[in-house]
């Protein structure tokens, strides 16, 4: 059957990154923060085994700390909701989200220790995760409705899952009923997300493998995902409930469904550099993403812009460690 053909959009670096002359909006994000103990190994050990790893790190990082961080370094306007523990690492997640230049005015601060996770990296990049919410699991439905003020000073929200799930739908709500616009980040991926949640949200990103298990759809078995039927991806995650999504394709780029725009399916070209870590490379493309939303760019043009901001992010170790200005993403692709 012949595929329908969607448009990849050829546009060339510099254009692209002219964009980020544009970057002004302002974002916020509700979710969380943790200190990542990443170590560094050959390979990831299996079952039952040990191995021996390089020095063990201490980086700043958690989906939604980083997504802030993210939007922040390239020049939105950001505010960071959430909680932090009693902890040493709370002082070193507010720290470094500062320096990233984001908003931590309104982060709750709880007894017990700040979210944490376990990261062992491979020599290829590929990594292996343990997560600890910490406190994280204390972000509440009140704690948002306690902050909907400055909440709705941004003009894009950004969520993720690794906050309770009903305090991620509470600050959808919140936003959506105010004409803030929404984007949900399906990550740590839920294939049952209630119906609340999807209905207050805007524009949901997940990756390949994600979008099929959540709208129930076979993966290409060569793994050649351009060989797939994108029309009927588009019609699947509209019957699903979004009218606009971005489906991320690790090294292979991005596709963007929108059902609002005169191209509904925009298949975005990756960026090849030589990746030394992808620890939150996906999170650099969200908040890149919220950072274009908020700036009045359309969804294909902060993808695209987002898929020079995660290069950036895969050349350096760590998360938010990796990420870099719109000074340094420019000079990095003015070759």
């Amino acid at each position: 059957m012949e595929q329908p053909h969607h448009k990849e959009a050829k546009v060339s670096a510099s254009e692209v990154l002219s964009a980020l002359d544009r970057i002004h909006g302002t974002v916020s994000v509700v979710g969380s923060m943790n200190a990542d103990y990443t170590v560094t190994a050959q390979r990831l050990p299996g079952p039952g085994e040990t191995i021996t790893g390089g020095p063990l790190q201490l980086l700043p990082g958690g989906k939604s700390g980083n997504q802030a961080a993210a939007a922040a370094r390239i020049g939105a306007v950001v505010q960071m909701f959430g909680a932090v523990g009693s902890d040493a690492n709370a002082e070193f997640l507010l720290g470094a989200l500062a320096e990233a230049g984001v908003n931590t005015t309104h982060v709750r601060r709880v007894l017990g220790p700040s979210g944490t996770t376990v990261i062992t990296v491979d020599a290829a990049g590929e990594n292996a995760i343990v997560y600890s919410p910490g406190s994280n699991a204390q972000v509440t439905v009140d704690y948002v409705e306690s902050v909907r003020e400055a909440l709705l000073r941004s003009s894009v929200l950004g969520l993720c899952l690794e906050s309770p799930i009903e305090t991620v739908t509470a600050a959808a709500r919140i936003c959506h009923e105010a004409g803030v616009k929404v984007l949900l980040n399906d990550s740590p991926f839920t294939p049952s997300l209630p119906a609340e949640l999807v209905a207050a949200c805007d524009i949901l990103l997940v990756n390949e493998h994600e979008m099929a298990q959540l709208l129930g759809i076979d993966e290409p078995e060569d793994d050649d995902w351009d060989t797939l039927d994108w029309g009927h991806v588009l019609a699947e995650m509209r019957s699903f409930g979004f009218e606009q999504a971005v489906v991320t394709l690790g090294g292979d780029g991005s596709v963007v469904l929108d059902a609002t725009a005169e191209e509904p399916i925009q298949r975005i070209a990756p960026v090849h550099v030589k990746a030394v870590d992808t620890t939150g490379c996906g999170d650099s493309f969200m908040g890149t993403v919220l950072a274009g939303l908020a700036s009045n760019m359309s969804l294909s043009e902060s993808a695209q812009l987002a898929a020079y901001v995660s290069a950036y992010a895969a050349m350096g170790y760590g998360a938010q460690a990796s990420y870099g200005t719109a000074a340094q993403i420019r000079e990095a692709f003015a070759g």
